[in-house]
């Protein structure tokens, strides 16, 4: 099947969501669903064919299965994860496979969702990353453009965390926006502040803003 993009000439114009899955009629479902919300869209029904669309352009997020046929999903992730970009990838599980969404979420995919799709979910999520990439890139294309030191050792979970409690939310808001307990916000602040040497919250909104 010949890989296709659909524009759509409003806000998200600009944006490219690529989905991976073997399943030729939920790639067409998807695209529809991404297409009214204004994204381009490309999709894959194998890993050959996806790798060589990476080539030649790299998508804005990832919508890719756990299972590609013979292949697995986590592959794939880990291949865009090695290409050090900040793409994020929201991994499709079609039924209950837990051990694979642990790994996938270990691997930094930004969030796992299973079949049926709530589809206001999922475009609820992949909307919000971007926005929080749009943001980061604002602050990063700033008179310095200075990574924060450790920056690149956090998962995408905890920049997630740490996008929000720079915000100034609380654990319990954090979680809320996150779907997790806040005590597993807490447990991701912990480890964001050991990684980017941070004493306290104060010592961490200091590394945050003055890179």
């Amino acid at each position: 099947m010949e890989e296709q993009i659909y524009y759509h000439p409003v806000l998200n114009r600009d944006r490219l969501v690529h989905i991976v899955d073997t399943d030729p009629s939920a790639c067409e479902a998807l695209s529809v669903l991404f297409r009214l919300e204004g994204f381009q869209t490309t999709f894959s029904v194998d890993a050959t064919q996806f790798v060589s669309a990476l080539e030649r352009r790299m998508p804005d997020s990832v919508v890719l299965n756990l299972k590609l046929g013979g292949d697995s999903g986590l592959v794939l992730l880990r291949r865009i994860k090695a290409m050090r970009t900040a793409t994020p990838v929201f991994m499709i599980a079609d039924g209950p496979q837990v051990n694979e969404a642990v790994a996938a979420m270990k691997l930094g995919a930004t969030d796992v969702i299973s079949k049926p799709i709530d589809t206001e979910h999922l475009l609820g999520v992949v909307r919000e990353a971007l926005q929080r990439d749009v943001h980061l890139g604002t602050i990063s294309s700033g008179r310095r453009s200075v990574e924060v030191r450790g920056f690149a050792k956090l998962t995408a979970r905890e920049r997630d965390v740490l996008q929000l409690i720079s915000n100034g939310l609380s654990n319990k808001e954090a979680g809320r926006q996150l779907g997790i307990s806040p005590r597993t916000v807490e447990v991701h602040r912990a480890r964001i502040m050991e990684k980017l040497g941070a004493k306290n919250t104060a010592d961490l909104m200091r590394i945050v803003l003055t890179g």
